[in-house]
């Protein structure tokens, strides 16, 4: 990475805003960006200027620290940091994610660290919270059944993804954080006969001595998409927290898909490459080809004379989407969008990342500095972010009381 591609993405602009802000054409911000030209020292200042800028209006005192495990492209970060909290140290080994995380949180004052498996937990700051999003593929429904079609392991056999939990139970045992938030797949509670939660459950509870409490939770409330996931929520000391009392909006009422899709009407200010011209309007490269198309269609034909429920899913704007998954960028096939007079299309980055909660309709500020087929991957694997937000709100009273009692306890010592 160059130092200029560094510099550009710790200010949080992407490639066409960096070219707004420094008044020059895309391809120049390429080209520096890709080391093939080197810039006059005065562009690097003004990056470093905005850089600065952006750090100063982002700095917030904190109520509580935590870190950021398999993180991704931070999704439950966002939860966490809107209630006070400070990430202090970032773990993700996808280089892509790593790209994104950074032109997202530009003003971390650590580095990402790549393999966890590298990292010694002693290494790792002290802090109250630990977050992780621990590889949720060996335990999903698809993952365990690709894996049982290539005869490879899967759940806590599969020695790549599946172990990378007993890393997160060094690290808590070394560290004794205040409390945790893991967050996986719904079929994590059913894998191997629910062998492998009791696995989970007895390693966080009986050898670590948490006090634990999970619940599925369905983004349907919060975002237009049909996604189930499970959060644990465990604390060092026992308290009153219950996810019975978990205030969720009713899934009845919840939004539409017109809530996250291009308008195409002029209402919304074009975001290359997904949308141009005076209405915004939806890149044709997201329609399917005619041959594409033709095949999703009779491979869904035939699953369903076999009596299979396999096949694309097509919908309007007041429907609710399936899951979004990290395959998207292979054929779109579980959420294409109806268009009159055409094929349907694909999703764009921008609306995947309003259908995960990282933007809302009309905003476009989550920045997304990678390809498509990378940006469809991150969105695919990541978080609902209301949803994340949802569980920290309702961690809140632990988090912040805690900290708090600490800083009198400090206080009292010094006095003393």
């Amino acid at each position: 990475m160059t130092d200029f591609s560094t510099l550009r993405q710790q200010a949080g602009l992407s490639v066409p805003e960096a070219a707004t802000h420094l008044g020059y054409t895309e391809r120049q911000i390429y080209r520096w960006d890709n080391g093939e030209v080197q810039p006059r020292k005065a562009v690097l200042e003004l990056l470093r200027t905005i850089k600065s800028s952006t750090a100063s209006k982002d700095d917030k005192a904190s109520s509580f620290t935590f870190i950021d495990l398999f993180a991704g492209i931070g999704g439950l970060r966002k939860g966490f940091e809107e209630i006070g909290g400070k990430c202090v140290f970032t773990c993700e080994w996808d280089r892509y994610s790593q790209q994104t995380y950074r032109a997202n949180f530009p003003n971390d004052d650590h580095e990402i660290a790549g393999d966890i498996k590298a990292v010694e937990a002693a290494d790792i700051p002290m802090h109250d919270v630990l977050i992780a999003g621990f590889p949720c593929q060996p335990f999903s429904i698809a993952g365990v059944s690709k894996k049982n079609a290539l005869k490879r392991p899967h759940g806590f056999a599969c020695e790549t993804q599946g172990t990378l939990f007993f890393d997160v139970e060094r690290i808590i045992e070394h560290h004794r954080p205040r409390a945790f938030l893991l967050e996986n797949v719904k079929n994590l509670v059913n894998h191997d006969q629910g062998r492998t939660f009791r696995v989970i459950h007895d390693v966080l509870t009986r050898k670590l001595g948490y006090h634990i409490s999970w619940k599925v939770i369905d983004a349907k409330p919060w975002v237009p998409q049909h996604r189930e996931r499970i959060f644990i929520v465990g604390f060092r000391e026992r308290n009153d927290f219950s996810f019975d009392n978990l205030v969720i909006p009713d899934a009845l009422s919840g939004p539409r898909l017109e809530t996250i899709l291009h308008p195409e009407n002029g209402s919304e200010k074009p975001d290359k490459p997904y949308t141009a011209g005076r209405q915004a309007t939806v890149s044709p490269k997201y329609t399917l080809s005619n041959h594409l198309w033709t095949y999703l269609q009779n491979y869904a034909a035939k699953h369903r004379e076999k009596g299979n429920g396999f096949g694309f899913g097509l919908f309007g704007p007041t429907d609710v989407a399936r899951t979004l998954s990290a395959r998207y960028y292979k054929d779109g096939s579980e959420i294409l969008i109806r268009q009159k007079g055409s094929a349907p299309r694909r999703l764009t980055p921008r609306e995947c990342a309003r259908l995960m909660g990282f933007d809302e309709l009309g905003g476009c500020e989550f920045k997304i500095p990678v390809s498509d087929t990378q940006a469809y991957k991150q969105f695919g694997n990541s978080v609902v972010v209301p949803v994340v937000k949802a569980v920290a709100r309702h961690m809140e009273p632990w988090l912040v009381r805690h900290h708090d009692t600490l800083e009198a306890e400090t206080r009292k010592v010094r006095r003393a």
